[in-house]
């Protein structure tokens, strides 16, 4: 390793150097020529707490930022000793928190948007108190991506990109204003304008930085080093665990937390060590390797937890796949998919267009912490070598296998030998088993559209090689250009009506495309670039044809869409296809040329060209070996440069034309994309004296009716679409009453600035499944956001009978059982349940995030006890509901379900508050997180 050499003279008395409880752990460290910097150095706090030596990385890591800040405000020597001295298994359950301040904090607009008016709301209120509207400002860098707002509107054609580019400039305009203000308003604000990529992949090649340095310069001339991390918006800022970087994905108010100052609080957390053994067998990808990986961990339930991969296996991955690896940890449920920092880290800089310098500082830094290596291998610091996870799993990478995963979750993995078997399974099961509840004799019929187009149940109908999880692995991109190729000189072709789009992640794929010659084959079958953005991994697929629709819906069609994404949750890809898989970008294409899912790809043809000949998937399958001949292409340092360069000198010509308003503050001008939210509303210094509005003495609810039952797995995009707005629903009738055609309805996602639209989205998912609602005459449960109000059992929209039970001044509670919020990191899910006025959630379990985002905006988590459910209380719907917390509020402690029954009889049952941190408690008594911060920002 490198030497680091402690720092001989210490700072004067009173300064903030000697002022630091662990000043005696900084060092210099050498690197480059003749260049120093200083660091806290890990090693010599191991003189103190020789357990560190046997903490997993991504621990250590998180220990250094601890260490770094000790001394600051929410982080103690407590604090730093709890970390240092971690053990691997806890007899009780966790319950310390790590006070985690991050190094910056990424956006989505989806989500940026909104979190950019909660702070222009927060100037709004410092101003109303005389203070300076500048008192609000991001205190750590703060850099928002334009990736989640183009849709798939025009596709296989040459001008798709421009058209689709248009139209989003067209439907966005006031949000892009909105977002040049913030660029003008705040110092510490940055954008990286619409048509760069998508976030997690900008974030891997551009913002990623290793370390960063700060502060003055000592006598020798060295900064203060540190290792990167972050939080982002989005759920798969994991991605970027895949070069050694710490970092997850949280909710927006958790992001204006970090941003404002306040650390990242998480639970102590177990720390899962996934071994990797061997090597991937010819014709497996990256993407069967990650659905296998998501397969493996959710059967091991993961959640809350961090997974670290080791091994030789793990070195034998490039970058790009372990970073596909750490893409999918939402889909796998841990907060983490971490990988260690190595050789190949620094190839992938390299490769990516960082400086020497910089990547030296990283190389020296990581090695004078003792961090560099892959745990596990002859190679890893001597540091490395002794290291404790709570428990360890492995996997044989020889035994990963091609396939696809859905047709409704990421974690129900499918290989391509059986995807027809169980589709045809799958098709007349029951709605409990995954399935689709159709007759069987309806599998193999057709049936015509008005042109006499046939349709039959498991037509591929959308197919998507796009996200981030996939086309950010060159490897895989230049295997489905090469099966283009091959599939192209073999005279296949995609049939016209398959909806086919490639939205990479990066300009950089396109760039690498062309140079090998492969994007001209991919255009011929209809995979031009179309945008670079999320596009159908988030729901922005666009429409199918009115012909289509019509002929799916009046027939009860399963059709399909097959995407290289990450998410396949019900309603999320197109609301009419109910059949979502997950596929390498190659495998998109085979069954794009297949055209339907029910076609046995391993034993029957791929298609037939113009002579009749039969063409199997191994006919055009690219070796390994072709693959490999390409990829330093896909790695020039200067394309990576002279691409991002272009963020700053060259936006674009739509971005240069949007004006934003100037100032500190924002005058909010009349639109149906940007409102000032109401979370402020009232706002006083002194929070609520009995919690959460509306809640008990102790934050308990009293009286309330039960707005819903659901089952499990209810997902963000179930209780806050990002999709398409349907003309019927409460947001659609709200926009038409504002004069808004439904053709500019545009998305829920892109509609996130203004809560009127929100809190009418929620929980307005047309595939969400009320169980207070009786099944239809066929036995199917009535589908879409709908409740039966109480008293009386009239059914109604939730946001309608949301609006009644307020207007009566009626809590309302939510009940659900497994798995409930996984998904996205969407905040407004939680947002509007808090404003739709429901206090509380009762469930099996929680997905970590939106767990953590209700607690954020004053709404109770609570859980049943194991072997206990709702329908196991026998709850129908129409009881009256008391949640009683007696005494003090402190996390996970026991509370009180009082069921009173219509019939007058009552039952009790304990529950477990998932209130799960001190610092959690002070959240929900404050009302939330954000009135929290602006407090505590503005007392300073």
């Amino acid at each position: 390793m490198t030497e680091s050499t402690p720092i001989e003279q210490q700072a004067a008395p009173g300064s903030a150097q000697a002022a630091h409880p662990f000043a005696h752990t900084l060092r210099h460290f050498e690197f480059g020529k003749a260049r120093s910097g200083r660091l806290f150095s890990l090693p010599a706090l191991s003189v103190q707490f020789p357990q560190i030596t046997r903490l997993p990385v991504s621990l250590r890591i998180m220990l250094e930022s601890l260490l770094r800040h000790c001394g600051e405000p929410g982080v103690t020597p407590e604090h730093v000793a709890q970390l240092a001295q971690w053990q691997p298994v806890s007899a009780e359950p966790r319950s310390l928190e790590i006070p985690f301040p991050v190094a910056r904090v990424v956006l989505q607009d989806f989500t940026g948007v909104p979190l950019l008016a909660d702070l222009a709301a927060m100037r709004d209120v410092a101003t109303s108190l005389g203070l300076p509207a500048k008192n609000i400002e991001p205190l750590v860098p703060v850099d928002l991506v334009v990736d989640h707002s183009v849709m798939i509107d025009h596709y296989g054609s040459a001008d798709a990109l421009d058209l689709n580019m248009k139209l989003e400039f067209q439907r966005n305009r006031e949000r892009y204003q909105f977002m040049k203000w913030g660029m003008q308003a705040f110092d510490t604000f940055r954008v990286v304008p619409p048509g760069f990529g998508i976030v997690h992949q900008v974030n891997l090649e551009y913002l990623a930085r290793g370390v960063h340095k700060s502060g003055p310069k000592d006598d020798k001339g060295a900064k203060l080093y540190y290792p990167d991390s972050l939080v982002g918006t989005d759920s798969h800022t994991t991605m970027i665990n895949g070069i050694g970087v710490v970092g997850w994905g949280v909710g927006g108010i958790e992001a204006e937390a970090a941003m404002l100052g306040q650390p990242v609080y998480v639970l102590t957390p177990d720390v899962v060590g996934f071994e990797l053994r061997g090597e991937l067998r010819e014709g497996v990808t990256a993407t069967d390797l990650v659905l296998s990986v998501t397969e493996i961990l959710r059967r091991e339930k993961v959640v809350g937890q961090f997974v670290e991969f080791y091994g030789p296996g793990v070195a034998r991955l490039s970058v790009p796949d372990r970073a596909t690896i750490a893409n999918m940890a939402p889909e796998y449920g841990a907060t983490m998919g971490f990988f260690p920092v190595d050789e190949k880290t620094l190839d992938y800089f390299r490769g990516t267009g960082r400086t020497g310098r910089e990547i030296a500082a990283f190389e020296a830094y990581f090695r004078a912490q003792g961090l560099f290596g892959i745990p596990g291998t002859p190679e890893a610091s001597p540091e490395l070598q002794q290291i404790e996870y709570s428990r360890r799993i492995v996997l044989d990478l020889g035994q990963v296998t091609p396939s696809l995963a859905g047709p409704k979750r990421p974690q129900d993995r499918i290989e391509i030998t059986h995807l027809s078997q169980r589709f045809a399974e799958l098709f007349s099961s029951t709605d409990s088993a995954s399935g689709f509840n159709q007759p069987a004799e309806k599998l193999t019929q057709s049936f015509p559209t008005r042109s006499g187009l046939a349709l039959r149940n498991g037509d591929v109908l959308i197919a998507a090689i796009t996200s981030c999880t996939n086309t950010s692995n060159p490897s895989v991109m230049l295997a489905a250009g090469l099966l283009a190729k091959k599939a192209v000189e073999a005279g296949l072709r995609v049939a016209p009506h398959i909806k086919t789009s490639l939205a990479p992640g990066s300009r950089v794929v396109t760039e690498y495309l062309q140079v090998t010659g492969l994007l001209p084959y991919l255009e011929q079958l209809g995979f031009n670039v179309a945008a670079y953005g999320c596009t159908t991994c988030i729901g922005n697929a666009g429409d199918l044809t009115a012909e289509i629709n019509e002929t799916i819906t009046a027939n009860q069609l399963i059709c399909a869409a097959v995407l290289s994404g990450n998410r396949n949750f019900e309603a999320r890809i197109h609301p009419n296809l109910k059949a979502n898989f997950l596929a390498s970008p190659p495998l998109v294409l085979a069954y794009a040329l297949a055209g339907n899912v029910q076609v046995d790809l391993m034993t029957e043809p791929v298609g037939r060209n113009s002579e009749g000949r039969e063409i199997f998937l191994g006919d055009i399958w690219p070796h390994s070996d072709e693959v490999h001949a390409l990829l330093s292409q896909a790695m020039n340092p200067k394309t990576f440069r002279a691409n991002y360069e272009q963020v700053e000198r060259k936006p674009g010509k739509l971005w240069k034309q949007i004006e934003g308003v100037s100032g500190d503050s924002y005058d909010w001008p009349s639109s149906s994309y940007i409102a000032r939210p109401p979370f402020f509303a009232g706002f006083e210094m002194q929070p609520p004296q009995s919690g959460a509005a509306g809640a008990g003495s102790a934050g308990g609810v009293q009286g309330a009716r039960i707005m819903a039952l659901f089952g499990d797995s209810i997902t963000t995009d179930h209780i806050s679409p990002a999709g398409s707005i349907k003309a019927s629903s409460p947001a659609g009738l709200y926009l038409q009453a504002q004069g808004i055609k439904a053709v500019d309805f545009n998305s829920y996602g892109s509609r996130r600035g203004h809560h009127e639209v929100m809190m009418r989205g929620t929980f307005a998912n047309v595939r969400i499944k009320n169980l207070m609602l009786p099944p239809g005459p066929d036995g199917q449960r009535i589908e879409g956001g709908l409740t039966l109000q109480q008293p009386g059992g009239e059914p109604r929209p939730i946001y309608d009978a949301a609006m009644a039970y307020q207007a009566a001044g009626v809590p309302t509670v939510i009940f659900a059982g497994e798995e409930y919020g996984t998904g996205s990191s969407r905040d407004w899910a939680a947002k509007g349940t808090a404003l739709l006025g429901i206090k509380a959630v009762v469930a099996r379990s929680f997905e970590r995030i939106h767990r953590a985002n209700l607690v954020g905006m004053g709404v109770l988590p609570l859980q049943f006890l194991p072997g206990e459910s709702w329908q196991s209380l026998g709850l129908r719907g129409d009881e009256v509901i008391d949640i009683v917390i007696d005494g003090e509020l402190t996390p996970q402690r026991q509370a009180e379900l009082r069921i009173h029954r219509a019939d007058g009889t009552q039952r009790s049952a304990p529950l477990l508050l998932r209130i799960d941190t001190p610092i959690e408690v002070l959240y929900y008594q404050h009302g939330g997180i954000l009135p929290f911060v602006l407090r505590d920002l503005l007392r300073a």
